[in-house]
């Protein structure tokens, strides 16, 4: 499955490793993970805003997680999408239906009302609760300290 994953759950997963946030690595490791430009660039920019200390942090995270990064669609016209309460989080939902990815995750709750077939739209909390590979999990989505 091809998961495209939310800017929110990138900077809980490497600002506040936790054990939710471990059992949520594994359940990517199962799938293919996908970001989109926008989400990555957003992401610098928040930890860098919000935590500066933890810059740092975000390269590292990047360069030990496996994904698949996509390009943005630009221009875009809010009438040629699902309604989205936050018009800041159309770039998102258009690059997951532009990659025709099988799900989004996100804690952002303005995606909660989205009305689209594909991605199917899930919590972090949903996808752990979902998960059922098997096997080992890679090296990266193993170990408490793992961000």
């Amino acid at each position: 499955m091809r998961v495209m994953v939310d800017t929110n759950v990138l900077f809980s997963m490497i600002l506040f490793p936790t054990d939710h946030s471990n059992r949520l690595k594994r359940a990517l490791a199962a799938h293919q993970i996908v970001l989109c430009s926008y989400v990555v660039e957003e992401t610098k920019q928040v930890v860098e805003r919000k935590v500066p200390d933890r810059a740092r942090d975000i390269d590292k995270f990047f360069a030990s997680l496996p994904f698949t990064l996509a390009g943005t669609p630009t221009g875009l016209d809010p009438s040629a999408y699902p309604a989205i309460r936050g018009l800041d989080d159309l770039p998102v939902l258009a690059a997951a239906m532009a990659e025709q990815v099988d799900a989004l995750v996100t804690g952002d709750k303005d995606f909660a009302a989205v009305d689209v077939d594909q991605p199917t739209i899930l919590t972090p909390r949903q996808l752990v609760e979902q998960w059922a590979a098997g096997g080992r999990p890679p090296a990266w989505a193993r170990g408490a300290g793992a961000a």
